[in-house]
C-alpha cells in the first residue's frame, strides 16, 4: 500500500502528539480545528483595515492627516524600543554582547525616527498647521507616555529628577518622591503664571499611578542597572559603551532637538513667539542644554557633560540645520 503521508508530515504529527497528549488534549480535536481554520492574510494578520482606518482629523484641513499618521508610527516605534526594554529587564543570563544586539535596536529605531522628523519639519504647509493646531488642545506630544517609559526604563530615576530636588530628597528617596521631581513637569507649566498646564493635569490623572508602577518594575531592570549587574570585564567592552552613549544622545539630545527644530519653524515668529498647544515652555523644555538629561553620566567625561547639547541649538535658531 502506498504512503498516505510523506515522512515530514508523520514526523510534525508525532511532534504534535508529544505535545498535546501530556497535557490532556486530543490532537485529533486541534488537528479538526486547524482543518476548518481559514488561510491567514496579510492585511488581517496586521488589522490592516483597522491600522488604515484610525486616523480620524478633528479638522477638515489636509495636512492634519500627515500630522496623525506621523505621531501614530512614533508610537509604534515606541512600542519596539519598549518591547526590546522589557526583555533586557527580563533576561536573567543577558551577556554585554545580548545587550549590546538590543541596544543596538532601539538606537536604530531612535535613528529612523530622527532621521524621519523631516515629515514635521517639512512635510505639512505651516499656515495649515497653525490652523488646525487650534482644535487639538490642549492635547501636546508632551502626554506620550511610552516616551516616559522609555526614559524610566533607560536609567536610574534620580538621573530624571531636578538636581536641586535630587539633593533635597536625598539618597532613601522613594520611588513616589522621585516621580514627584521628575523633570518633565517644569516643562508642562504655563509659560505666566508658572501653574501646570492642563495638558500636565490631564497627563497625570491618566498616568500617575502607572509610571510610578512602572518605575518600580525597572528599579532594577532598567538599562544602567543590568548594565551594573555584568561581571566588570563585560562593563568595558567598547561596543556595549557605544551604543550606551548612542542611547544617551539619541534619547537625549537628537530626538528632542528635532522637535526643537519644528517648534521653531512652526511656532517662531519675531517678535512673537505662540505658544504649544498644550501651553508648554518648549523654549525651556525642548533644550537638552537646559534640561540636561544624561542616562548614563558615569560613561561621558567632565568636558562632555559640561557641554551637553550647547551648539546644537544655535544651528537650528540659524537655520543651519
Amino acid at each position: 500500500m502506498d504512503q498516505i503521508f510523506k515522512p515530514e508530515v508523520l514526523e510534525q504529527l508525532k511532534r504534535l502528539e508529544e505535545k498535546y497528549v501530556p497535557l490532556g488534549q486530543d490532537l485529533a480535536a486541534y488537528l479538526e480545528g486547524l482543518y476548518h481554520t481559514d488561510f491567514l492574510n496579510y492585511w488581517d494578520y496586521i488589522h490592516l483595515d483597522t491600522l488604515l482606518s484610525l486616523q480620524n482629523p478633528r479638522t477638515t484641513i489636509p495636512d492634519e492627516k500627515i500630522f496623525i499618521m506621523y505621531h501614530q508610527i512614533t508610537e509604534l516605534y515606541f512600542k519596539l524600543c519598549l518591547e526590546e526594554y522589557r526583555q533586557m529587564g527580563e533576561d536573567k543570563q543577558i551577556t554585554s554582547e545580548v545587550l549590546t544586539k538590543r541596544l543596538k535596536r532601539i538606537n536604530r529605531y531612535f535613528e529612523n525616527l530622527i532621521d524621519s522628523f523631516d515629515v514635521m519639519v517639512d512635510g505639512m504647509d505651516p499656515k495649515q498647521f497653525l490652523q488646525f493646531r487650534m482644535a487639538l488642545m490642549p492635547a501636546s506630544g508632551f502626554q506620550s507616555v511610552q516616551y516616559r517609559m522609555i526614559e524610566i526604563a533607560s536609567t536610574e530615576l534620580r538621573n530624571l529628577t531636578d538636581k536641586e530636588k535630587r539633593k533635597a530628597l536625598g539618597l532613601q528617596s522613594t520611588q513616589e518622591e522621585l516621580m514627584g521631581c521628575i523633570y518633565w513637569k517644569e516643562g508642562a507649566t504655563e509659560v505666566s503664571s508658572g501653574a501646570k498646564t492642563l495638558t500636565l493635569i490631564r497627563f497625570e490623572e491618566k498616568y500617575t499611578n502607572h509610571l510610578i508602577q512602572f518605575a518600580r518594575e525597572y528599579e532594577h531592570k532598567n538599562v544602567w542597572a543590568v548594565y551594573k549587574q555584568l561581571p566588570e570585564q563585560e562593563q568595558q567592552n567598547p561596543k556595549l559603551i557605544r551604543q550606551m552613549r548612542e542611547l544617551d544622545s539619541n534619547v537625549n539630545v537628537n530626538w528632542p532637538l528635532m522637535h526643537y527644530k519644528s517648534a521653531v519653524r512652526y511656532l517662531q515668529r519675531d517678535p512673537e513667539v505662540i505658544a504649544a498647544t498644550g501651553g508648554t515652555n518648549w523654549q525651556k523644555y525642548l533644550p537638552p542644554k537646559f534640561q540636561k538629561r544624561i542616562f548614563f553620566p558615569e560613561l561621558w567625561t567632565e568636558e562632555e557633560l559640561g557641554n551637553w547639547g550647547k551648539g546644537w541649538v544655535e544651528k537650528v535658531l540659524n537655520g543651519d540645520i
